[in-house]
């Protein structure tokens, strides 16, 4: 297919197709790769059993693919910003059906957490370059209405994943959902193939490749120790090996940027603070979202006595909340701005969270589905306002880069949360009794959400041209030159 048209403020022109036509096709094929990264999450022990391990080794069906999925995505998402982000969706699609088709076919446990673990490479690869390929066939005045879209399906798939799993896996076998899974996503790679336009590419300068690696060695021993924590301890010397490598790395992949004539993510993006406020903003409503996910199915069976369906059932509440809500929202961030709605968003997740907290024996499912429904709400209020000020805080060149930047610190806000809330639970469950320690496990997730909260309150509204609108901008144009200043000659 040849590249598409480029007009004047950076939008490629489709000719007769429809950017909605478009933005379908991306997310069918979103959905299709992602939906199975976290579904084995409450099949473990069955698993488990059969392939002859323990539960503890196979926990890595869901780690593996968590950590792959956070490391890859700033690499992909620079790839697709030099070699077009058409052909990264496709490789992304077409090698997800590849993996689907060999994690049918597992052997034993260790294949099985290769197959998904490289399958979670293939779908890292599918989220930053749907977020370009949105971003650049919407004006900007309409591109935070298909976020909406956008970010249901991203944050959603995963999390219908973990509802619909257990049913599934008892009625059909493990085996049998990555066979459903594959002519899915041959079907979605289809119809991919067919109409995405391809976007501009940037074949300027060269390849950061140590800069992938440092950032690469700062984000997997962070999100291992995160995740491992608890089954280790704090003090394991594995963790505190992590945990001194991630930082030090981090400080090499500062320096490496700084002197590099083509950054893997130029550091003066981070001067922006519609690029830096919202990606913090996400990190802790991830957090405290996902954490309170995992945490409740808890509550209910170890607490309330409820079945895995009963729990599952309820449970479909949250993420049919956020799909409402989210395309919605995007419509309504364009009134309100994306101060506003993300203030919203973040203050709804807050108070889902201290309503959780409240939930105890006397509790009736109205309440537990309510309580969830406000989650859901909040970050269908929030994603799209956060993810459209982070596409008009780069250049069009970088949206591959911006959105894996986005993919990245949401998947180490989650591993994050996750590893709170559990350890705050477990921790208080023997001094303070079950029920109040899952009560005040969320109380730790309503304090993430407040992190959020606070880091939206510093977004300036983007006016239907993508231009801060807010007269202070004057001012951070001033520290950007700053700090390119302070660059060397050659650095972008």
């Amino acid at each position: 297919m040849p590249i598409d048209a480029e007009v004047d403020d950076g939008v490629i022109d489709l000719g007769r197709r429809s950017p909605w036509l478009v933005l379908c096709i991306v997310l069918f094929g979103l959905f299709s790769v992602n939906v199975t990264i976290t579904i084995l999450a409450v099949s473990i022990p069955r698993i488990a059993t059969e392939l002859r391990s323990t539960d503890q080794f196979v926990t890595w069906v869901v780690t593996g693919p968590t950590l792959a999925f956070g490391i890859i995505g700033p690499l992909v998402g620079k790839l697709g910003d030099r070699l077009g982000h058409r052909r990264v969706y496709l490789w992304g699609v077409f090698g997800a059906a590849v993996m689907a088709a060999l994690s049918a076919l597992a052997w034993n446990a260790g294949s099985l957490i290769a197959f998904r673990t490289f399958g979670a490479i293939e779908g890292a690869a599918t989220g930053p370059a749907s977020f370009a390929i949105i971003s650049r066939v919407f004006p900007r005045e309409q591109r935070v209405k298909a976020l909406g879209f956008w970010s249901m399906i991203g944050a959603g798939a995963p999390v219908l994943g973990v509802v619909i799993g257990g049913p599934l896996v008892e009625a059909l076998g493990w085996r049998a959902l990555f066979a459903c899974q594959i002519p899915l996503v041959l079907l979605a790679g289809a119809l991919a193939w067919r109409v995405l336009p391809e976007t501009p590419r940037d074949r300027t300068g060269s390849f950061d490749v140590a800069g992938a690696a440092l950032l690469a060695l700062a984000v997997a021993p962070l999100l291992f120790a995160l995740s491992e924590s608890a089954r280790l301890g704090w003090a394991s010397p594995v963790v505190l090996a992590c945990l001194v490598v991630a930082p030090l790395s981090l400080v090499g992949f500062v320096a490496v940027e700084r002197r590099v004539a083509d950054p893997l993510l130029p550091l003066r993006y981070f001067a922006r603070r519609n690029f830096t406020a919202p990606i913090i903003a996400l990190a802790f409503l991830n957090a405290a979202y996902m954490g309170s996910f995992i945490l409740t199915p808890l509550l209910l069976e170890n607490l309330l006595g409820y079945s895995e369906s009963r729990t599952g059932l309820l449970s479909i509440a949250r993420p049919l909340a956020f799909s409402i809500v989210g395309p919605i929202a995007g419509y309504l961030t364009v009134r309100v701005g994306e101060r506003v709605a993300a203030l919203a968003g973040a203050a709804t997740v807050v108070a889902g969270m201290m309503w959780m907290s409240t939930l105890g024996l006397t509790s009736t499912d109205l309440m537990i589905v309510g309580s969830l429904a406000v989650a859901g709400i909040g970050m269908g209020l929030s994603m799209p306002a956060l993810s459209s000020s982070i596409t008009t805080a780069v250049d069009e060149r970088d949206l591959g880069i911006a959105g894996a930047a986005q993919q990245m610190m949401v998947q180490v806000g989650v591993v994050f949360g996750i590893q709170v809330m559990q350890t705050v639970q477990v921790v208080r469950a023997e001094p303070a009794g079950l029920a109040a320690s899952y009560h005040q496990a969320y109380w730790a997730g309503a304090g993430l959400a407040v992190v959020a909260l606070l880091a939206s309150t510093v977004i300036r509204r983007i006016d239907r041209t993508g231009r801060p609108s807010d007269e202070r901008a004057e001012a951070e144009v001033a520290i950007e030159g700053g700090l390119d200043a302070l660059a060397p000659v050659g650095a972008t």
